[in-house]
């Protein structure tokens, strides 16, 4: 498989135009309704969904940026399985990073209720890799995103994780929904907080010849 950088990367078509080729379709590979809206958001309306179902292997010894983009990677080419070759498939994986240690997703109420007591009032960085893959040719990108809470009383935690909305998100919280009112500030892409940085997606979508 042709890896090419973001950076040198150059339009998979020459014949692609603006928009998104007739022959071609966009396959979102992640059943995340949160990433589906931002592709929505952004003016992709005719893609399929296909989640990646398969178990991805986390790899030891690689760095924050280096496992996001290799469990993307992973998705992208369990997908690829069932879609055509002249398909773009899009994945991406989010995970959370307290002092270089990952926080993934609770597995129950007081596990979430755990990672938001580490999370109050600290910086936490969310880290998203996407991959874009067309037949042999995929590009690769990371984002980073730190994020400040305030601190938050147990009181609080309590009431948030009873909501259930901690339960399917990375850090066990949304930073598009109730937990808002637990960050005090975010640099960086807001966007990769929701698990798909929408800037770096459109540059990676343009090497491949689509532009919104």
């Amino acid at each position: 498989m042709r890896h090419v950088d973001r950076r040198g990367a150059h339009c998979a078509s020459a014949s692609m135009k603006c928009g998104v080729d007739k022959a071609m379709k966009i396959v979102l590979a992640s059943g995340s309704p949160r990433r589906r809206a931002l592709l929505q958001m952004i003016g992709i309306e005719d893609f399929r969904v296909i989640p990646a179902d398969d178990e991805e292997e986390i790899l030891p010894g690689l760095s924050p940026g280096q496992t996001v983009s290799s469990i993307a990677l992973q998705k992208a080419k369990i997908v690829s399985r069932l879609c055509d070759s002249a398909d773009i498939i899009i994945a991406a994986d989010t995970l959370v990073y307290l002092n270089g240690r990952p926080i993934a997703k609770p597995g129950s109420d007081e596990e979430a209720a755990e990672m938001l007591k580490e999370l109050s009032g600290r910086r936490h960085s969310v880290y998203t890799g996407v991959v874009l893959l067309k037949g042999d040719v995929h590009v690769s990108g990371v984002e980073v995103t730190d994020v400040y809470f305030r601190e938050i009383s147990d009181r609080e935690i309590s009431a948030y994780v009873k909501t259930g909305e901690p339960m399917d998100k990375a850090g066990a919280y949304a930073a598009q929904g109730r937990a808002a009112v637990f960050i005090e500030r975010i640099e960086g892409e807001f966007f990769n907080v929701m698990g798909l940085p929408l800037c770096r997606l459109s540059t990676m979508l343009r090497d491949f010849g689509v532009i919104i």
